[in-house]
């Protein structure tokens, strides 16, 4: 959501959000009078639709409309780096009132004696089916105000918990892709047509449970920490809540009818929804404003639509789209009044169907683990083998993700990783050792990867020999001891760090080893880059490349002595409008040539990092500033990227292809790779006059570049080549599997090659050089 010319520049919805809870000035209706009572110790506030209850002993119950208790908790944690963990023991409740005279409850909290001299004071005031909830704590100069949380108990639920992630989509004032960032999130739960939200601006997931929800604090001018949250009582979607509550200016929602908006044939109806929230104080006439486009930036569908969104309230509606045959749609809902806008996307995509399960020797694994499991573990799965995933790399029981069963159940093969520490003592790391080969091999890891990115600093080597005593060379004679069947992996190394493998085989590490493990974290170079000696390990520097570190990790192997090739991590970020990571275009043709090159490199698998966008912690989180938000081939809304496209593409593929050779031009700016296959050979072609270097036109003074839109080709350079056909017609297959058919004529077919990998089958291949 953006604002127009209304005398908001630069505002966000996220900074009004975080004003208003702060003001206690959020709405959701007509404000209904609120009454106050105070008897028996109890204090209680009401107003329409919502209760609060304050008990001595720091009891704080909120109740619907019908009187039923439906959240309630007692206590509050302050963390500081002096005393650690403090949990409130009681609390005292008052009636108070806020600076404009509205009425409060007030509930002082006993803190125990450890606690020194913290004190923790909370402020909870009411609306209209909404509790403002705030807590204050003082006397400490060294709180760790992350560390804070209160607890809660919600009572008779119908459903489980959810945990939604609220966003805001916005166009870059630099020009380039627009994106979404948050603006709060919600803890949600339900009494079966009643919803109740927890809104705060900051909480992990992972820090929340169903006694505790984190509540990160913020510093405030008098010095104090303040956390705070609002809980309303709504029908509506949680975004429309946190729109409508800030009673301020449009909100929207777009999403789709198909689970993770994939179709599956020509012709199927798409629906996409969209569900705009007015948070003004009077109806607003606005124009919703859709478009559909494809790939190759045909627009398929448009329309505009008058509307008129109800004060405090909501307005759905949906359009319809035709399925094409293959590809990838881009859609955006905009709904605009006045100089105001409001506007959010999603993907729709369609997935070439596998003809073929999974190699006994794929190469196609997925990084870590399914840490987000929406709408279900098992559609996650479904999707992964439907575009060829056959292995993960970490599964244990108690871990992270799904359990080994529930890849055992599917035939999919998996490992394990573990960190284990370079600073240990000679028996902390046998103990380690000890207890993590038992992890490993009760998991029925294929693999165990012993660490990741223990390499620090980069390209130093200075890092191996502790790396081979306290933590590979006890975990290798502990499978021997135990005779455990567990093949070994070297911590996976970020880049390949040619000194650290040279010190690392000196050290007599390269014996204990099954396959070495490393990680491209490839920069703004195209796949294919090969940079010259010496490579920078800086941050934006040439260490991080592709396929250089791969030959050069082959060429220590052919040194050293034969061992698996993994790369446990291989990456294409889509961090938006930063010249240093993919475009959405560019990732998708980057995901195919990075494992069309691994599979002509011999690579025994490619983990891909990661499945979806955001992080572990903050699920569905948007965060446009931090990288490690957007290595997903899907994006944070379970929508694809054209990235999914592309991995899948290549797995339908490559897995069951052999590769034949790098194929020769007699124009050394054109590239490519031949490939067998039981369905017919193809080859793999693509053009480098336009160089390695993705984005080079950036600002070398900053990391930011206008990104262009994903529908538009980004190769200026135009190449024809003309090679021999072996029939009547030629097939080109792009990046994320639309194919088309090329005419042939007089036995050759004329073909256009830029920087884009393509697949083209019918070709004859047999000459010493192509185009001569």
């Amino acid at each position: 959501m953006t604002n127009g010319n209304e005398g908001t520049a630069g505002f966000t919805r996220r900074g009004f959000l975080g004003a208003t809870f702060a003001a206690g000035a959020l709405l959701v209706a007509a404000q209904s009078p609120i009454r106050a009572n105070a008897a028996a110790g109890d204090v209680t506030l009401s107003a329409d639709g919502v209760s609060i209850v304050a008990s001595p002993g720091g009891r704080i119950a909120i109740r619907d409309g019908s009187g039923v208790i439906r959240m309630q908790g007692s206590k509050f944690q302050t963390k500081d780096t002096a005393t650690g963990i403090q949990v409130s023991t009681g609390g005292t409740p008052a009636l108070v009132a806020l600076a404009d005279g509205t009425p409060a409850i007030r509930m002082d909290y006993t803190m125990p004696t450890a606690a020194g001299t913290i004190a923790v004071y909370g402020l909870f005031s009411i609306s209209t089916r909404h509790v403002r909830l705030e807590w204050h704590a003082s006397g400490s100069g060294a709180f760790i105000p992350d560390g804070f949380l209160f607890s809660r108990a919600i009572l008779s639920a119908t459903e489980p918990d959810g945990y939604v992630a609220l966003t805001e989509w916005k166009r870059d004032t630099g020009g380039g892709i627009p994106f979404e960032d948050a603006v709060g999130v919600a803890h949600t739960s339900a009494w079966g047509a009643l919803h109740g939200l927890l809104i705060l601006d900051r909480s992990r997931q992972s820090w929340t449970n169903s006694t505790w929800v984190h509540a990160p604090g913020a510093l405030q001018s008098d010095g104090t920490i303040m956390s705070r949250a609002d809980f309303f009582f709504s029908d509506k979607r949680p975004s429309a809540v946190a729109s409508i509550g800030t009673a301020q200016d449009l909100g929207i929602e777009v999403w789709t009818d198909r689970t993770f908006g994939l179709w599956d044939s020509a012709g199927q109806q798409l629906t996409v929804s969209a569900q705009v929230a007015n948070g003004t104080a009077a109806d607003r006439a606005v124009d919703l404003v859709w478009w559909a486009r494809d790939f190759n930036g045909t627009v398929l569908a448009s329309q505009t639509v008058p509307v008129v969104v109800p004060t405090s309230g909501t307005l759905d509606h949906s359009f319809t789209l035709t399925a094409p045959g293959s590809g990838f749609i881009v859609t955006e809902v905009a709904a605009v009044s006045g100089g105001t806008e409001a506007f959010a996307r999603t993907n729709l995509a369609a997935i070439p169907p596998r003809d073929h399960p999974a190699t006994a020797d794929s190469m196609f694994g997925m990084a870590n683990y399914p840490w987000l499991q929406v709408p279900s573990a098992t559609a996650v799965l479904d999707l992964w083998q439907s575009i060829g995933v056959d292995r993960v790399r970490i599964a244990y029981d108690g871990g992270p993700g799904l359990p080994p069963s529930a890849f055992d159940t599917r035939g999919m093969t998996h490992n394990i990783e573990l960190q284990p520490s370079l600073t240990a003592t000679a028996a902390e790391a046998t103990a380690w050792a000890s207890a993590n080969t038992a992890t490993a091999v009760a998991a029925g890891a294929e693999y165990f990867e012993v660490g990741n990115e223990l390499n620090r600093p980069f390209n130093t080597g200075t890092a191996a020999q502790a790396y081979v005593d306290k933590a590979l060379r006890p975990v290798h004679d502990r499978v021997v001891a135990t005779g455990a069947s567990l093949k070994l992996l070297n911590n996976g190394l970020a880049g390949m760090d040619e000194p650290w493998v040279q010190n690392f085989h000196a050290a007599g590490g390269w014996d204990l080893i099954d396959g070495i493990a490393f990680h491209p974290g490839r920069g703004n170079f195209t796949p294919d880059y090969v940079p010259q000696d010496p490579v920078d390990a800086g941050a934006n520097g040439t260490y991080w490349n592709f396929l250089g570190g791969l030959r050069r990790l082959k060429a220590l192997v052919a040194q050293y002595g034969p061992k698996e090739i993994w790369m446990t991590e291989a990456y294409a970020c889509t961090k938006p409008n930063a010249w240093w990571y993919d475009t959405y275009r560019h990732a998708a043709e980057n995901v195919f040539l990075s494992l069309a090159l691994a599979k002509a490199e011999g690579v025994r698998c490619v983990c891909w990092y990661q499945f979806h966008d955001s992080v572990l912690g903050n699920p569905q989180v948007a965060n446009p500033a931090d990288a490690e938000y957007h290595y997903g081939l899907m994006n944070r809304d379970t929508s694809a990227k054209p990235s999914l496209l592309a991995y899948a593409n290549a797995a339908r593929l490559l897995d069951r292809a052999t590769f034949v050779r790098w194929l020769d031009f007699a124009d050394d700016h054109n590239k490519g790779l031949l490939f067998d296959a039981p369905d017919g050979g193809f080859a793999v072609l693509w053009n480098r006059a336009d160089g390695y270097i993705l984005n080079a036109d950036h600002d070398p003074a900053g990391s930011t570049f206008p990104a262009p839109e994903l529908w538009l080709d980004p190769w200026p350079t135009k190449t024809t080549l003309v090679v021999p056909a072996t029939g009547m017609s030629v097939t080109r297959i792009d990046c994320i599997g639309q194919e088309t058919a090329l005419a042939s004529g007089a036995g050759t077919v004329a073909l256009t090659l830029d920087g884009a990998p393509r697949i083209y089958r019918g070709l004859d291949c047999s000459g010493t050089q192509l185009g001569a």
